[in-house]
């Protein structure tokens, strides 16, 4: 996990090869809600290890954000083998990570299977 929004761009290639689950957390540095999520936001990570979380600094020319249909700050995108599995924007509290868990609990019924 990355602890700041990182400007370098992540290739698909990264996102498409990425072993287990992966959460892409679309935001800035700067920005108030992606400040007040971020304790929700790590606290969760930090409670599902097999989850790789990347933060990457969004904006105006930014691909990969617009490829992801962000439009609102932080965006968090759970993705496994390549799909998009759930999807949060602007989480306030805790129970608003529910799809995010929802997703794992489905990625981790599918690996099983």
């Amino acid at each position: 996990m990355t602890s700041n929004y990182t400007p370098d761009p992540i290739d698909r290639a990264r996102i498409d090869g990425a072993d287990g689950p992966l959460l892409l957390d679309f935001g800035t540095d700067w920005c108030g809600w992606c400040r007040r999520a971020r304790r929700l936001v790590d606290e969760f990570a930090a409670a599902h290890p097999s989850l790789l979380h990347v933060r990457i600094e969004d904006g105006p020319g930014r691909r990969l954000g617009r490829r992801f249909r962000v439009k609102h700050w932080p965006t968090l995108v759970l993705l496994a083998d390549g799909g998009e599995l759930a999807r949060v924007v602007r989480p306030g509290a805790a129970a608003d990570l529910e799809p995010l868990r929802a997703g794992l609990d489905r990625a981790r019924s599918h690996s099983d299977s």
